[in-house]
């Protein structure tokens, strides 16, 4: 069984979650704004949330054709549970987002802009009040999100500096013993 994960999803991890994390900021920038720093934010927030649907599914597909290490032996069965479910439940909110957000802006006849002339199909009819529903939707996910990440990341800082037990060394880049 390997000990760490293989360096395409160890890339994937870090280059996503520099990009979701860029993400949050500038979705809390957007709605916490209605200035010009609007628009600019809008432009990358379209973009950025289409490749991250990409790297997801090019990750889920290598993650599913390849074998991580296994969690330590001493933790107990519920904690395992957790830490699989939680890593689905990332994985289903990194899917959900970008397709939540492309179908609101369908419903609500705005757009999807990626780049300059680029510009992504309706996947839902014009409907306003499937916009509302999805703005709220894409919101409370968000929140979810934000909160598994969280999670997620304590748990990486207690593996790695509490129980040392090559958790979180497993998704790095440091040389093994270190």
């Amino acid at each position: 069984m390997p000990t760490r994960f293989p360096l395409a999803l160890r890339l994937l991890h870090w280059a996503m979650a520099a990009l979701v994390l860029a993400m949050l900021l500038i979705g809390v920038g957007m709605v916490s704004t209605a200035g010009p720093a609007y628009k600019t934010l809008l432009a990358l927030h379209r973009p950025i949330g289409l490749a991250l649907l990409v790297l997801v599914l090019l990750r889920l597909g290598l993650r599913l054709a390849t074998h991580g290490p296994e969690l330590p032996a001493d933790l107990p069965a519920a904690v395992k549970f957790v830490a699989k479910a939680s890593h689905w439940l990332l994985y289903a909110a990194m899917i959900a987002m970008p397709l939540i957000g492309w179908s609101m802006l369908s419903a609500g006849g705005y757009p999807v802009q990626i780049a300059p002339g680029v510009t992504l199909p309706a996947i839902l009819p014009q409907n306003l009040g499937l916009f509302g529903l999805l703005r709220t939707a894409h919101t409370l996910i968000a929140f979810a999100f934000f909160a598994l990440i969280l999670g997620h990341l304590t748990a990486a800082l207690v593996h790695g500096f509490v129980r040392r037990d090559g958790v979180l060394s497993a998704i790095g880049f440091a040389p093994r013993g270190r």
